[in-house]
């Protein structure tokens, strides 16, 4: 997660008790550490901050980036759980995710390698889940391309004879796509949480705001507050997503996580060619990206007052 300065100079978490939930759901799944009390550490990492508040970034894109990490201790090697464990906490100053700034990138749809699979660790935050990736991005980055779009075979869901690829993440992002609908409104799609898909906190975030756009609690920046965001998690093929783009439907495919927060698409590789996606900008963020993008920065920086999301350390 990240600290950022808000307006009133405070130093501000967002959403800190979703990750301090999600941290001891991994510990419980890798039985390094039983239970550790998630208040005390929320209120440990917010006395860190305050120590090392003067290594936060006041820059637009800028935070201090903030990793608690357990790892297992135990007095021997072997292949088994550990019985003791140390959980610390390192900060980094850091900037935007992208060196040359907000901008479109580009995927390599890939699927004779997997990051994650079914009754796997996918849905952990686990180093583990990393190594997969090294190989295939190499490759994809000798081809032009930025990043990787995970798929994964499976069976039809349809009641039809076959497998059929199914998008699961973009790099180490979350996947979102927006498609026009016939009555004009929009369908904001994200493959659900089945095992395989990490719960990112940004992830959940787009779509509480985008329901609460939809039921008039808040209005994304340059959204019209007539339109309509209907928000779906469920599954998205390969396949599916070539018709919808042949159809002209797609409005928006990006990627979300706390690194980068948005991360527009403009083209994936995929079949010997190109799926390519119309730029509104320059920076590649569309109606709905943008307007997710500048809500959520605002709320993180205190700017914009949403629910509890933004939490002083002060």
């Amino acid at each position: 997660m990240k600290a950022y300065i808000g307006l009133d100079g405070e130093a501000r978490l967002f959403r800190p008790e979703k990750n301090m939930q999600r941290l001891a759901s991994y510990s419980k799944w890798t039985r390094t550490i039983q239970k550790f009390d998630q208040d005390v550490l929320l209120t440990l990492i917010k006395r860190l901050i305050l120590v090392d508040k003067r290594w936060i970034p006041t820059k637009p894109g800028y935070s201090l980036y903030i990793r608690p990490t357990i790892i297992g201790t135990r007095s021997s090697l072997g292949v088994r759980h550990s019985d003791t464990a140390t959980l610390f906490v390192i900060l980094s100053p850091t900037g935007p995710y992208f060196k040359n700034g907000l901008h479109p990138i580009s995927l390599l749809a890939v699927s004779n390698t997997v990051r994650a699979w079914p009754g796997g660790t996918g849905s952990h935050k686990l180093g583990l889940n990393y190594a997969p990736a090294f190989m295939p991005q190499i490759d994809a980055a000798s081809k032009g391309y930025d990043q990787i779009l995970w798929l994964l075979e499976t069976d039809c869901q349809n009641g039809e004879n076959g497998k059929e690829l199914r998008i699961t993440e973009v790099g180490a992002m979350n996947v979102f796509v927006v498609v026009k609908r016939d009555d004009t409104h929009l369908d904001l799609i994200t493959p659900p949480l089945d095992g395989t898909i990490l719960p990112g906190v940004t992830r959940a975030s787009t779509l509480a705001l985008a329901d609460a756009h939809t039921s008039g609690n808040v209005t994304l920046p340059g959204v019209p507050s007539a339109l309509k965001i209907y928000t779906h998690e469920q599954p998205l093929t390969m396949s599916q997503l070539s018709s919808l783009h042949s159809e002209g439907k797609i409005v928006e495919f990006f990627g979300v996580g706390t690194a980068a927060i948005i991360a527009p698409v403009d083209r994936i590789g995929w079949n010997g060619g190109d799926l390519l996606f119309t730029q509104e900008s320059k920076d590649g963020l569309g109606l709905i990206g943008r307007g997710v993008f500048e809500l959520i920065t605002s709320i993180q920086t205190g700017r914009t007052k949403f629910e509890d999301w933004s939490v002083s350390c002060e």
